[in-house]
């Protein structure tokens, strides 16, 4: 098989394993309320059905690279495929709250090894060169399956059943996986050396408590111990495996990757991207249902357009991408970004939606020209034997920085929310929803403090290093820049 051919059919197998992921995500949080009333579930069991799956992501999304180097890519491509389309079955034919948190554990095994494997396989089978063109391809699940979710959550929810939501991933994935099966081949990588054992229960734990700490922390506040706890756990466990992984022959997580001045740069400039991402994507629904009294499926729509600018705009960067290279792409993401969340503290409860809508496209167009040169660039210098483990670490950046993003957002809506409300007469409406808008404006400000951060470390980020990755390898060095340094 050519190798144009092989590439294509390897991005369209991750593409259907992504589309799975992300949907099974995104749906189902519209159907919480009323899986709570079908199991009688209190919120704090109802917790459990999300929590449970990102623990069992947080143990397995660091081990996947080592998992895929002692196994073969493939093979565990395959196994987290049938792992997450199981599990779903199993989700859709619960009969109790206790089996349906039992099934999302086993779909986080699943998902915690399909993305870092499959970006791995991705990233492996395109040059460096096109790797740009595997980045627009990415953009597709990513952008169209949280746009269509939350929609299509609520058409199954009301008109078929809540057990759609899970059984609507059995034909993408058994799809998936006749793909794998029939077009894939088995990649040769390193000797993975022994388990690291002492490596894999600390990333696990530390990563499992980090998230779980800061998930708790923007739910119930910060002051509560067992929060306190959970973040101290989560750096003790973390500091744990720094040491451990940069002791042993063979680590868990090759942390030593991030010594490599693009990868380490590029993990934070992702930090960046995906916290302020999110934290506006948590924000815009609430504010929506919460002041302006649409309907969870009217949220939707209105986010839509950001979704379409993001998707339209990775296709056009994707192009441009080896002419002009990563740095002026990614601050000028940035700088959008910044100028997004200016315009939004400009609105109030009388803004039109329609203007909300060309807000969100233009946020769509600022996480349009980052995604692509972040991520294409993040790896220009990893090697391919190293992908898997490169992978798992970028992955594992990626978790944290939606955990971290949605964490931080929704304490300072929390904070502002109770000191603003302090200073109304709650008897006003008026007066308390203004009150309100008022903490939604400061919550809206930390995608801007995210971009300033973004643009700071864009600015180490050298055209030359990404050379691999561009058209013409030397045109960084022909503008004056230094040559890349080997990996």
């Amino acid at each position: 098989m050519r190798r144009l051919e092989y590439k294509w059919l390897v991005g369209i197998t991750f593409v259907l394993a992504l589309i799975m992921q992300i949907l099974d995500v995104t749906i189902l949080n519209v159907a919480l309320a009323t899986l709570g009333r079908e199991f009688h579930a209190e919120p704090a069991q109802l917790q459990w059905v999300l929590t449970g799956y990102m623990i069992s992501l947080a143990v397995f999304i660091p081990s996947s690279g080592w998992i895929a180097d002692r196994f073969g890519s493939k093979k565990t491509f395959q196994a987290a495929v049938v792992i997450f389309t199981l599990a779903s079955m199993l989700c859709g034919l619960a009969v109790s709250m206790e089996m349906l948190v039992g099934s999302r554990i086993l779909q986080g095994v699943g998902g915690g090894m399909l993305v870092p494997v499959g970006q791995a396989m991705m990233f492996r089978a395109f040059p460096a060169h096109e790797r740009a063109k595997a980045g627009a391809v990415l953009s597709i699940p990513i952008t169209v399956a949280p746009m269509l979710g939350p929609l299509l959550g609520g058409v199954l929810v009301e008109f078929a059943s809540w057990r759609w939501i899970f059984f609507i991933n059995l034909p993408v994935g058994a799809l998936a996986l006749l793909f794998t099966i029939l077009f894939l081949k088995e990649e040769s990588t390193r000797d993975p050396g022994r388990f690291d054992v002492p490596g894999f229960v600390l990333a696990g734990a530390g990563l499992a408590t980090l998230l779980v700490g800061l998930d708790q922390g923007a739910q119930i506040g910060w002051t509560r111990p067992a929060v306190w706890l959970s973040l101290i756990a989560a750096a003790l466990l973390i500091g744990g495996l720094v040491w451990r992984e940069l002791a042993v022959r063979s680590p868990m997580l090759d942390l030593r990757l991030l010594g490599d001045r693009l990868f380490g740069t590029g993990n934070l400039l992702l930090l960046c991207m995906t916290g302020a991402m999110f934290g506006v994507l948590f924000l815009i629904p609430l504010y929506l249902q919460t002041l302006r009294g649409v309907s969870p499926m009217f949220a939707g729509l209105v986010l839509m357009p950001q979704a379409l600018a993001m998707l339209a705009t990775t296709q056009v960067v994707s192009r441009v991408y080896g002419r002009i290279g990563p740095k002026r792409l990614v601050i000028a993401g940035f700088v959008v970004q910044l100028i997004i969340g200016g315009m939004l503290q400009l609105q109030n409860l009388s803004t039109p939606l329609w203007a909300l809508g060309l807000m969100l496209a233009t946020q769509g167009l600022a996480m349009g020209l980052l995604m692509t040169p972040v991520q294409t660039a993040t790896f220009a210098q990893i090697s391919g034997p190293a992908m898997g483990m490169a992978s798992s670490m970028f992955n594992v950046t990626r978790q944290v920085a939606t955990a971290l993003g949605t964490a931080v957002v929704a304490t300072v809506l929390t904070v502002l929310s109770q000191h603003n409300q302090s200073t109304v007469d709650p008897s006003v409406p008026a007066a308390a929803a203004e009150a309100q808008l008022g903490a939604f404006h400061g919550a809206f400000l930390v995608s801007v403090a995210f971009a300033v951060l973004g643009i700071v470390l864009a600015l180490r980020v050298r055209d030359a290093d990404a050379a691999a990755t561009l058209d013409r390898p030397k045109a960084a060095a022909r503008q004056g820049e230094p040559e890349p340094s080997k990996p």
